[in-house]
């Protein structure tokens, strides 16, 4: 579970986030800007978790769509995932 908590893109979604926030807290209004900002936001979180998703059906040994970018390296997740659990 630490791969995933841990991850570059999670971390860099909740800096992004974060930083959004801070926007927020300065009395400016809500422009389009701002409107276009979390909308990126929204859509960097959902790329995340649907990656996060990816890796781990494809690590239990589940068929993952051709689109993903961990395709074709389900072989190998799956052996990492069995000599994790062996140990």
């Amino acid at each position: 579970m630490r791969k995933y908590l841990f991850g570059t893109g999670l971390l860099t979604a909740i800096t992004g986030g974060l930083t959004l926030l801070r926007g927020m807290r300065e009395d400016a209004p809500f422009t389009w800007r701002s409107a276009l900002g979390w909308l990126s936001w929204a859509i960097s979180v959902a790329l995340v978790v649907g990656a996060i998703i990816d890796v781990r059906r494809a690590s239990t040994g589940h068929v993952i769509d051709e689109d993903s970018p961990v395709h074709g390296q389900e072989k190998k997740l799956v052996r990492e995932r069995a000599r994790r659990h062996r140990v």
